[in-house]
């Protein structure tokens, strides 16, 4: 009977639970999309375009266009192109203020013929897409887009058009090839020549020999005079267009003459060889990847680019590599494992000593690791030596080279102390500590203010694993006590 009044009292709770649930269900039919706009009657729904075309010129742009292609091709075109003249014919500089709605509207262009216009004629919206991407330098001449948000919209405009000519005709997809080729030698370094390159691996084969045939024609009327790098810009451009063709058609021959015509001395042995092998000639693709490269431009990756890190030996690591794919091909396994051991031993490349290993008989490969170990703890680069232990993993002989050499490691070197710290805290704690300390006191020393969140979740960490670590924050505490912002960082810990 007690226990009645709790039973009645939990009730309105559940009935409260229950009366939730339709709530819920509801909240989520608000979200847009077909089957929730369909219920909006027809009035309501032309109420809120009216008012979005209203405070929105490129919405209000997308909808002219769709209520135009109501009428056919011609009336969306007529639309795109007297935007086009009228970007083609502005002289004005748009700052970082307008830029955003100036965008937006370039968008919209772009979407205008993507969206209505290839629909309905999928060969005049390729045109309009040319003509958008030829006037890229122009435009972009006068946009403040430090950002390089304005340039997106012609990436995407190119990749809409190469996406249009993979699902043309093999004739037309050619013509309109042949058709862009003057804009491309006139502009090589802008969307049009990109998009060439970008173009030729959707080609159909059967357009590939009048593509290359027209390539040759266009290289010869350009003059070859020296100074004249606009000209040589060109050049390069149609060369390595050729260049990809011969490619795609699997005539090395081709390929090879075109990457000397293109690079001199400098040319891409490796690349070279890796085809030389691929079309059964071994003993070539050995000599080749064998000679000297003179220096010439490096090439860079996109990784690179977007981290700002520079990896000077992906050369010769590329040119170990297909060395050793080569030597297999011939049968010459010794030399192959020569090579590999000579690879490791040179630069503690892990892949290297993998393959290594796996290629020696039965039993022998334990020695061969100590020997390894061995190199890497004498190794002259003690980063890189601890980078490989690191991640081989041996993190015993991680945790010795990093307390015999105690004296080397620097702080701001902390894209390797700081994972290895972490890697050695319950493997070798002692260790841990001393990377734990470089990375902080460096942070500090150098008042490194961006850097002080890292600073105090270091010292969160080393605090656990290091006995000393009350006597360290005394001194740190003494040494750096005004530096309040890294202090409020570690709070409590």
């Amino acid at each position: 009977m007690a226990r009645r009044p709790k039973a009645a009292a939990a009730e309105p709770e559940a009935t409260a639970g229950r009366a939730d649930a339709p709530r819920r269900k509801g909240a989520r039919r608000t979200t847009p999309s077909a089957e929730t706009l369909s219920g909006l009657p027809p009035e309501r729904l032309i109420g809120l375009i009216l008012g979005e075309t209203a405070r929105n010129p490129a919405f209000k742009k997308i909808v002219s266009a769709a209520l135009a292609a109501l009428q056919g091709p011609e009336a969306v075109a007529a639309i795109v192109d007297r935007r086009l003249s009228a970007l083609e014919g502005a002289r004005g500089f748009i700052d970082w203020q307008r830029r955003r709605a100036f965008t937006a509207d370039l968008n919209a262009t772009v979407s205008v013929i993507v969206d209505e216009l290839r629909p309905l004629d999928a060969v005049a919206a390729l045109d309009r897409l040319v003509r958008f991407l030829d006037g890229a330098s122009g435009v972009l001449a006068r946009v403040d887009d430090s950002l390089g948000i304005t340039e997106g919209v012609y990436e995407r405009a190119a990749e809409a058009a190469v996406e249009i000519v993979g699902a043309l005709s093999e004739g037309e997809a050619a013509g309109f090839a042949a058709r862009i080729l003057p804009l491309v030698a006139g502009d090589p370094d802008g969307p049009l020549g990109m998009l060439f390159l970008d173009l030729i691996p959707r080609l159909p084969d059967g357009a590939l020999p009048a593509l290359d045939a027209e390539l040759a024609q266009a290289l010869a009327s350009i003059p070859e005079e020296p100074g004249d790098w606009r000209a040589g810009r060109a050049r390069g451009r149609l060369l390595r267009a050729r260049q990809d063709i011969a490619d795609r058609r699997g005539d090395v021959d081709a390929f090879v003459a075109l990457e000397e015509a293109v690079a001199g001395e400098a040319a891409d042995n490796v690349a070279i060889a890796d085809r030389l092998l691929a079309a059964g000639r071994p003993e070539e693709a050995l000599e080749r990847v064998r000679r000297p490269r003179q220096r010439g431009a490096a090439p860079v990756t996109r990784e690179a680019l977007i981290t700002g890190r520079v990896d000077a030996e992906a050369p010769v690591r590329a040119r170990a590599v297909a060395e050793i794919r080569i030597l297999d091909a011939l049968g010459r396994g010794e030399e192959a494992q020569a090579l590999r051991w000579q690879r490791f031993h040179d630069s503690l490349d892990a892949g290297m000593l993998r393959d290594y290993l796996a290629k020696l008989p039965d039993f022998e490969d334990d020695e061969a690791l100590r020997a390894a170990f061995d190199r890497a703890t004498a190794f002259p680069q003690p980063y890189r030596a601890l980078t490989f232990l690191i991640n081989w993993p041996d993190l015993d002989r991680a945790g010795r080279l990093v307390l015999d050499r105690a004296g080397t490691w620097e702080g701001e070197r902390y894209e390797v102390l700081a994972p290895a710290a972490e890697a050695l805290e319950q493997a070798r704690p002692e260790a841990a500590a001393l990377l734990y300390r470089r990375l902080i006191d460096d942070i500090l020393d150098r008042g490194r203010s961006q850097a002080y969140a890292h600073a105090a979740r270091y010292l969160a960490q080393l605090v656990p694993i290091d006995p000393g670590s009350g006597a360290y924050r005394e001194r740190l505490r003494r040494d750096h006590g005004r530096k309040h912002a890294f202090w409020s960082l570690v709070g409590g810990r």
